[in-house]
C-alpha cells in the first residue's frame, strides 16, 4: 500500500513538472527566434540605408491615342507637329504607324525602362533626336520606340539619354511604332519593366483614345 502511494506521488510530481519544462521550452524558442530576426532585420535595414536610394517605383498608364491618324495627340494636350508622324489615316494600322502611350512617374525617384512589349513583343529603344514620319526608314521604325518631351514649335523633340528614362512627376508620352499590322478594335497588352525589376502592365485598345 506504501509503495503504491509513492508512485502515485511520483507520478503527480512527474505531472506537475512537465508542463513547466514545456512551457521553458516555448520560451527559449521564442527567445532565439526572436534574436535571429532582430539580427536579419538589423543587417536588412542597414543595408537600406547605406543605399540611400529608395526602390518602391510608382508608374501609371493615364491614356493613350491608338487611333490611325496624320498626328497623334501628346500627353499635354496638344498634336506631334510633324504631318505624317502617326499614320496615313487610312483607318488601317500598320507596321510602322505609331501609337502614343502616357506614362505618369509617381515614384521619387526617376524611373528607367529595362523593357517595353507591347502585344507580346519586345520593342527596342530608338534613341532618337527627333520625330519625323513613319515608315520603314524613319526615327522610329516598326518595333522601337521613344520617349516624347515636347515640340519646339518647329519639330518634335524626343529624348536623347542613352537609356529610356522618365523623371520623377514627370508625365511623358511613349510614342511606339507597331511591329506588324494591328486589327482595329484589338486590346493589345503594354508592359513595362523597370531596370529595378517593377512590372506596369496596360490595355491599349487599337483605333481608339484614352484619357
Amino acid at each position: 500500500m506504501t509503495k503504491t502511494v509513492k508512485l502515485e506521488k511520483r507520478t503527480r510530481k512527474h505531472r506537475a513538472v512537465a508542463p513547466v519544462i514545456a512551457t521553458l521550452l516555448m520560451v527559449a524558442i521564442a527567445v532565439v527566434g526572436g534574436s535571429i530576426i532582430f539580427v536579419f532585420s538589423q543587417g536588412f535595414f542597414s543595408q537600406a540605408q547605406i543605399s540611400g536610394v529608395p526602390t518602391i517605383e510608382l508608374i501609371k498608364i493615364v491614356g493613350y491615342d491608338a487611333r490611325d491618324v496624320s498626328t497623334l495627340q501628346t500627353h499635354d494636350g496638344g498634336p506631334m507637329l510633324l504631318a505624317g508622324s502617326g499614320g496615313d489615316a487610312d483607318s488601317l494600322s500598320e507596321q510602322h504607324e505609331r501609337i502614343a502611350v502616357y506614362l505618369k512617374n509617381d515614384s521619387v525617384q526617376k524611373m528607367l525602362l529595362a523593357e517595353l512589349r507591347f502585344g507580346g513583343t519586345v520593342y527596342t529603344y530608338a534613341n532618337s533626336a527627333t520625330l519625323d514620319a513613319q515608315g520603314a526608314l524613319s526615327s522610329i521604325a516598326g518595333g522601337e520606340y521613344d520617349v516624347w518631351l515636347t515640340d519646339d514649335t518647329i519639330v518634335d523633340v524626343l529624348l536623347t539619354e542613352g537609356a529610356a528614362e522618365i523623371q520623377p512627376g514627370q508625365t511623358a508620352t511613349i510614342t511606339l511604332a507597331l511591329d506588324t499590322d494591328f486589327k482595329t478594335g484589338r486590346d493589345t497588352q503594354f508592359k513595362i519593366t523597370t531596370t529595378n525589376g517593377a512590372v506596369f502592365v496596360g490595355t491599349v485598345v487599337i483605333g481608339q483614345q484614352a484619357g
